[in-house]
């Protein structure tokens, strides 16, 4: 099965997992658990806003850094400009934090609610280049119908 086939599902599979939930930390357990599993990334979680930071939230993969600043690295900045990061290399990213020396390419796509960023999916990869246009058209659905269930 390719991407695009691998995305589809996802986006039918998280639609049915979470609807009418109402349990915020199970819907993103759950979100973040489907994505890693059917697409086999290196890390797969979710940073949350608290106050002036980012903190970590339900994920999937090794352990992984604990708080991240407004503005720092590729989670922070995603949050500060408000779009979806790809970063094909973390080694050219200035000010990339690196949670593990394993992670070679990364995707920061924020999570909105009420117009506001509530969070960020955050995804590694063990390999340079792994994610591009697709992955970000996809995820940024997949972060859309999360949303929509959070209550």
């Amino acid at each position: 099965m390719g991407k695009i086939e691998k995305y589809e599902t996802i986006i039918t599979e998280l639609g049915a997992l979470i609807k009418d939930v109402d349990n915020n930390t199970g819907v993103l357990a759950n979100t973040a658990a489907l994505i890693h599993e059917r697409m086999g990334f290196f890390w797969t979680g979710f940073y949350l806003v608290k106050d002036k930071t980012l903190q970590l939230g339900p994920f999937q993969g090794p352990v992984a850094c604990f708080q991240i600043g407004y503005g720092k690295g590729v989670c922070g900045a995603a949050w500060q400009q408000e779009k979806t990061l790809v970063v094909k290399d973390v080694e050219e990213f200035p000010g990339h934090i690196a949670c593990s020396s394993l992670s070679k390419s990364e995707i920061v796509v924020p999570v909105f609610k009420h117009d506001r960023i509530i969070g960020v999916l955050d995804i590694d990869s063990k390999e340079i280049g792994t994610f591009d246009e697709v992955d970000a058209h996809y995820l940024e659905r997949a972060m859309k119908i999360l949303s929509d269930s959070l209550r």
